[in-house]
């Protein structure tokens, strides 16, 4: 009689024991497919960046090629002057082929056939807010305000007078030209232009953004030159700017002569007519983009780089901030490295420079270009500008 409930009880606890051996191989099962599951991420992650590591060292391989046929172009010719010299295959100028699998293609754009925004002035601004079809006072105040953001000490000419000092978050102009376009969201009336309702680039940033190049160079290339810089800084016409073209193309009256190039800025005068300012340009490539896209099956990598040739252009180096003496302080900057409450070590003799630009020079590689910027896959834009009807890159 006693056994049937005690079998009924060792039932019930051998039920018991199979539930939670059922619920601690659920729970396993779950943390075993949890695991693999990040562990597959893992694996991709990684041969993704050894993909990436692969792709990068022939993307560079590439690049150090175009820039060996690029300088013996240069070296020839003078200087690089337009596409039309016929650089614009450098691999398959020498031969490169790419590791089994891959391919690699190059892309060129003329960065100095833009207008340099740190030459930029009030005239050059007014012109080309002109040619966009701003009418005139706002196009004057557009210019009024761009400069006075990027001049030390700019008197202002038109009705905008920023406070910027006075805001919600108080700022000082930075008196230097900007070093990204993102700046031009922080200045009075062009974010009012530039944006729309809701703080997005409108149509008149992006034709900003492929007219102007931040980069300082004296003159842009003619040879390159958008129509916007023509118009803008050469004071060509319409007529002008596409008689221009047509001779950099090679179409309509110069179909037979093929695509060509100025070796000096005051041939095109013979081209766009006695009008126009050909003085203001120069007649070879102060900097130069190249775009190298590697793809390998599916995967494919971009890097975009801005090169710019021996006295070609250069970064802004102007710094955003002025130090301010404060009252009762020395009137020795202490930023001066030898003024007596600095901290930093004096200047060394001359001796001792000279000394040292001679090792310098002695360890130079005689590099024939600058590299002005370096960007790869995400950090170069998905749609990049395209490049105008009136160039060849």
């Amino acid at each position: 009689m006693g056994e049937g409930p005690a079998g009924r009880d060792s039932t019930g606890e051998r039920g018991s024991v199979l539930v939670i051996v059922m619920v601690t191989l659920l729970f396993a099962v779950f943390a075993l497919v949890a695991f693999m599951e990040k562990a597959s991420v893992d694996l991709l992650v990684e041969q993704r960046e050894a993909l990436t590591r692969r792709l990068r060292m022939e993307a560079c391989s590439a690049l150090e090629v175009a820039l060996g046929v690029l300088e013996d172009f240069r070296e020839v010719g003078n200087g690089l002057h337009s596409a039309a010299e016929g650089w614009t295959d450098p691999l398959g100028f020498v031969g490169y082929l790419p590791s089994d699998g891959r391919v690699v293609e190059l892309v060129f754009n003329d960065e100095s056939g833009k207008i340099s925004l740190p030459h930029a002035n009030v005239r050059v601004l007014t012109n080309l807010f002109l040619n966009w079809g701003i009418l005139k006072p706002e196009a004057e105040t557009l210019a009024d305000a761009l400069l006075g953001w990027m001049k030390p000490n700019h008197v202002y000419t038109s009705p905008v007078q920023p406070a910027y000092d006075t805001g919600a978050i108080p700022f000082e102009a930075p008196g230097r030209s900007i070093k990204s376009f993102h700046e031009l969201a922080a200045i009075e009336k062009v974010r009012e232009i530039f944006y729309d309702t809701d703080g997005r680039p409108n149509d008149y940033w992006r034709r900003f953004v492929e007219s102007v190049s931040l980069l300082d160079f004296p003159k842009p290339n003619i040879n390159g030159a958008r129509a916007d810089t023509l118009a803008a800084l050469g004071l060509y016409d319409e007529s002008q700017q596409r008689n221009l073209g047509d001779f950099f193309r090679g179409s309509g009256n110069f179909r037979n002569a093929g695509p060509g190039f100025f070796q000096n800025s005051t041939e095109a005068s013979r081209i766009s007519g006695p009008t126009g300012d050909a003085a203001a340009f120069g007649s070879t490539i102060s900097a130069l983009r190249i775009t190298v896209k590697v793809r390998e099956g599916r995967s494919e990598f971009r890097m975009s780089v801005v090169v710019a040739p021996p006295n070609g252009a250069t970064t802004v180096q102007a710094l955003a901030t002025r130090p301010k003496i404060v009252a009762g302080a020395s009137s020795t900057n202490p930023l001066t490295p030898n003024g007596p409450d600095s901290k930093l070590p004096s200047a060394p003799p001359a001796a001792a420079v000279a000394a040292g630009q001679k090792t310098a020079a002695a360890r130079n590689l005689k590099y024939p270009y600058t590299l002005l910027e370096i960007r790869e896959n995400d950090e170069i834009p998905v749609e990049p500008p395209a490049p105008p009807a009136d160039s060849l890159f």
